[in-house]
């Protein structure tokens, strides 16, 4: 028990001024989505039960977003632009058919599209859509805003049960 806990310490490959600025930045975003809850809850527009209905709609987008290799890909596409399936298993590290099932699921939800250039070769390009890049960038704060504010040990005890 006595054992120290650590809080994990968040370093992007960017200068500190940016970093401060990216992480002012996303204290905007979590600042304003409060605020306009709140308002909502405040002046009647949204009761706490359309709240919890709204939020186990979204169940699923959680349960996609979190799912293994789906960051990886849409993150991939984000910051090196469209590519082929062989390109993005390099990157992300999948297998190739966890990637093509991923893949799949990502182009028949809106996130990414499929383009097929019947060649020859026969070259399959892999991009965003605009759906796929604000899901991409929307989710880096709430991902930064975990890593920074949890324990070493939280994150490692919570993924390895």
């Amino acid at each position: 028990m006595g054992e120290l806990v650590k809080k994990k310490d968040v370093r992007l490959p960017v200068s500190e001024d940016l970093q401060r600025e990216l992480e002012e930045k996303f204290v905007k975003v979590i600042r304003g989505i409060g605020d306009t809850l709140n308002t909502l809850v405040e002046r009647g527009e949204l009761s706490i039960y359309e709240l919890q209905e709204i939020l186990a709609d979204l169940e699923p987008s959680f349960q996609l977003i979190s799912g293994k290799w789906v960051l990886e890909i849409l993150y991939s596409l984000l910051f090196k632009g469209p590519m082929g399936f062989n390109r993005l298993r390099e990157l992300t590290g999948a297998s190739s058919r966890s990637l093509s099932t991923k893949l799949k699921i990502l182009a028949q939800l809106g996130y990414i599209e499929r383009e097929v250039d019947k060649g020859p070769p026969l070259r399959t390009t892999y991009k965003l859509t605009e759906k796929g890049r604000i899901a991409a960038l929307l989710s880096l704060p709430l991902l930064y805003f975990i890593a920074k504010n949890s324990t070493e040990r939280s994150l490692r005890s919570s993924f390895h049960h």
